[in-house]
């Protein structure tokens, strides 16, 4: 039975989780990797090409709450942002034929000193993407949804690379070359 690890704050894998053959976890970390492996260029290659002129053809998800406003109306206003950066970036990333999901989820559903998981099954094509709800952010407003959008983008990268081989070794690997990813996309998207 594969496992699947937990990326903590720093980049460090924490503890191994057992879980099903088809079902992977992936945790984001809150901080970003400094080297691709050699080994993702293609992928990488791939992604981007991929990506194609979507960039300059969606918008990019806009906030609906200001930053004053109730903690619930902010936690509803990032549950839409949360849908529509994925509805966006499932589009950008080709995964169109993939039923995913994103909830916010609270500190209890997440390894600690993660920011989110997703949970796939690559023979139904279906996965559930969590993010940290925004009760439990300190940061500004706008930086809260930045991380958010980086958290979706995040998982997603790791559902496109789903189908790879993987390994205990290869794990901190893709972590790294994850991160990296979907940091150049990221940028590639503001500056269109």
């Amino acid at each position: 039975m594969p496992s699947t690890p937990g990326v903590k704050a720093g980049g460090e894998i924490s503890g191994i989780a057992p879980t099903c053959v088809l079902t992977s976890i992936v945790m984001v970390s809150t901080k970003f990797a400094a080297a691709i492996h050699p080994g993702y260029a293609a992928i990488v290659f791939t992604l981007f090409a991929t990506l194609g002129f979507a960039l300059a053809s969606q918008p990019a998800p806009t906030p609906k709450a200001s930053p004053s406003a109730s903690a619930r109306e902010r936690e509803n206003a990032a549950q839409k942002f949360v849908d529509q950066a994925l509805q966006t970036w499932q589009e950008r990333l080709n995964l169109k034929d993939w039923k995913i999901r994103a909830e916010l989820v609270h500190p209890n559903k997440l390894e600690p000193k993660t920011l989110g998981n997703v949970h796939w099954d690559t023979d139904t094509k279906q996965a559930t993407i969590g993010v940290l709800s925004s009760y439990e952010y300190q940061l500004p407003y706008q930086e809260m949804l930045d991380d958010m959008e980086f958290t979706i983008v995040h998982e997603l990268v790791h559902i496109e690379l789903a189908s790879l081989p993987r390994s205990d070794a290869s794990r901190r690997i893709e972590e790294h070359t994850v991160n990296e990813l979907t940091s150049a996309l990221l940028k590639l998207a503001k500056a269109h």
